[in-house]
C-alpha cells in the first residue's frame, strides 16, 4: 500500500469520523448501524481514493456514499427487521438537562419515522441541503422530496407533541 495514501486516508478518518458518525446516526437512528454505514462508506472511498482529485471534495464523496448506501439499505429493508429501543440517560446535574431531554425526545421521535422519512429530514435540516440537492442526490423528483419532508414533519409532530414547545420546531 502506498504510504502517502495510507497517511492521507488515516488523517481523513481521524479528522472527520466523528462528524460522519453523527450524520450516519441521524440517518439510521442506531449506533451500530451508523458505525456500519460510516465503515462501509470509508471502505468504498478507499477503493476510489486515487481517482479523487480535490482533497476538499473527499468528505463530500464519503457523505454522498453514505447517503447512497442508506438508500440501498432501504431497498433491502423487506429482508431486514429493525428493532429500536428508547433508553433515557441519567439526568445530569450540570444545567444541560433540558437540552439532553430534547435530544433524547428528538432521537426517539426520529426513530419512529421510516428510514426514508428520517433521511429526508436529516438531509434537509441537519445537512442543510436544498430540496433540489436532495432530489439530485437521491435520484427522485423535487416534488417527491417536498411531499416526503412535509409528511415526515407531520408524523414527527404527531409522534412527539412535546416538540411543539420548541420554537424552531413550530
Amino acid at each position: 500500500m502506498d504510504p502517502g495514501f495510507e497517511a492521507n486516508f488515516r488523517q481523513l478518518v481521524i479528522d472527520r469520523s466523528s462528524a460522519l458518525f453523527r450524520t450516519a446516526y441521524l440517518l439510521t437512528g442506531d449506533r451500530h448501524a451508523a458505525e456500519d454505514l460510516v465503515q462501509s462508506a470509508l471502505a468504498k472511498t478507499a477503493t476510489r481514493w486515487r481517482g479523487l482529485r480535490d482533497p476538499a471534495a473527499i468528505e463530500g464523496y464519503v457523505r454522498r456514499t453514505m447517503y447512497h448506501e442508506q438508500v440501498s439499505r432501504w431497498r433491502r429493508r423487506s429482508r431486514i427487521v429493525e428493532v429500536t429501543t428508547a433508553m433515557q440517560p441519567d439526568r445530569p446535574d450540570d444545567g444541560h438537562a433540558d437540552a439532553a431531554d430534547l435530544r433524547v425526545t428528538m432521537r426517539a421521535a426520529l426513530a419512529r419515522l421510516t428510514r426514508r422519512q428520517r433521511t429526508m429530514l436529516v438531509l434537509r435540516y441537519f445537512e442543510d441541503m436544498s430540496e433540489t440537492e436532495i432530489a439530485r442526490l437521491l435520484g427522485v423528483r423535487v416534488g417527491s422530496v417536498r411531499s416526503q419532508i412535509y409528511r415526515s414533519l407531520e408524523r414527527l409532530k404527531k409522534s412527539a407533541p412535546e416538540l411543539s414547545a420548541v420554537r424552531e420546531f413550530r
